[in-house]
């Protein structure tokens, strides 16, 4: 049986976001719980709902308690989305109900019908009046500009359904993207475009580190073919931005601190001041949290055997890439889950 070390080491700032998934031991939640609500609409987009939704959820999984997700119908009774299926939200939407929110998203869908409402209407506006952001799925944005909630902001509709938007909405901006989030407005046209709006308003709330722990699980197909590329994701210095380009491109063979110092024209000195001051770290642990992360990525997502794979990540053996494994992740390489089958 193995043993789990009691104490993992942690992840430094800049490598943190590309193994979240994998460390328990994440930030305590920062800040009060946001509380988010969907009003479903006839019809609506079942796929865009579920890519909102899930983007939520898949944040509290990784950092319990940021979030709370609420259904609402506009009457008693279940809604039938746009794939057949029927859902019964928790609870028939009234004005009084938007003080306890504050985001509440209109879910619509290809074959919802443009037809609005006074009860609808009112309930939007004593949202926008509570201070509450507004969003609308798919032609979810066509009711908020219906209500007068739109004017002046820049908004996303399904393609089918921009002209019926342009012409209630004469002071929007009504684009061809595929989400938009404009102040307390958020808007999207797609699925795909509803897991990007509420990625993007996610990160407006919370941390890089917590997006990218997102987005590694969500994006499974481009986390399974993409390398680890952490120069892209952090801000840091020209210099050091280089050292860590340099260092992505040695897995394999890695670079001596002071191979790396010359590269850039740099001391020794001057390259552990750089790493110390912008990323928290030391350059040789930095490395190795480099190449462990993708050592993991390459164990879930190819069939390289283990030797393979340490050897790829410049480990000299298999006991020092285990121990290193063990002591980052909390259990053996061999005990890696694979994903390719």
């Amino acid at each position: 049986m193995d043993r789990i070390l009691t104490e993992r080491r942690q992840f430094s700032g800049g490598m943190q976001g590309k193994n979240l998934r994998f460390v328990k031991d994440t930030p305590s939640t920062t800040g009060p719980l946001v509380r988010t609500g969907f009003v479903l609409l006839e019809h609506f987009s079942l796929p865009a709902f579920t890519q909102a939704l899930d983007t939520i959820i898949t944040a509290n999984l990784l950092r319990a308690g940021l979030f709370s997700s609420r259904t609402y119908g506009l009457s008693d009774g279940e809604v039938v989305s746009d794939l057949g299926l029927v859902i019964r939200p928790d609870a028939r939407i009234s004005p009084a109900m938007v003080n306890e929110l504050d985001l509440l998203v209109i879910c619509g869908g290809y074959r919802t019908e443009l037809k609005t409402n006074d009860e609808l209407t009112c309930l939007l506006r004593a949202a926008a009046q509570a201070k509450v952001s507004l969003g609308g799925l798919w032609n979810g944005a066509w009711f908020l500009a219906c209500a007068g909630l739109l004017d002046g902001y820049r908004c996303a509709i399904h393609p089918e359904h921009r002209p019926a938007l342009a012409e209630v909405a004469k002071t929007a901006q009504v684009t061809s993207e595929s989400f938009v989030i404009d102040r307390d407005r958020l808007t999207a046209s797609s699925p795909t475009g509803a897991f990007q709006m509420a990625l993007a308003w996610i990160k407006g709330l919370h941390d890089k580190a917590l997006i990218e722990g997102i987005e590694d699980i969500l994006a499974f197909e481009e986390s399974r073919y993409r390398r680890i590329k952490p120069a892209e994701n952090i801000c840091v210095s020209a210099p050091l931005r280089e050292v860590v380009k340099l260092m992505d491109a040695n897995l394999e063979e890695p670079l001596e601190l002071e191979q790396l110092a010359v590269y850039v024209g740099r001391s020794r000195r001057q390259l552990e001041r750089l790493f110390k001051e912008q990323l928290g770290t030391t350059p040789q642990r930095y490395y190795l949290e480099l190449r462990i992360t993708e050592a993991r990525r390459l164990l879930q997502h190819t069939e390289l055997s283990q030797v393979d794979v340490l050897v790829a990540c410049g480990f000299v053996s298999p006991s020092h890439f285990s121990k290193c494994y063990s002591a980052y992740f909390g259990y053996r390489p061999s005990k890696e889950v694979r994903l390719t089958k």
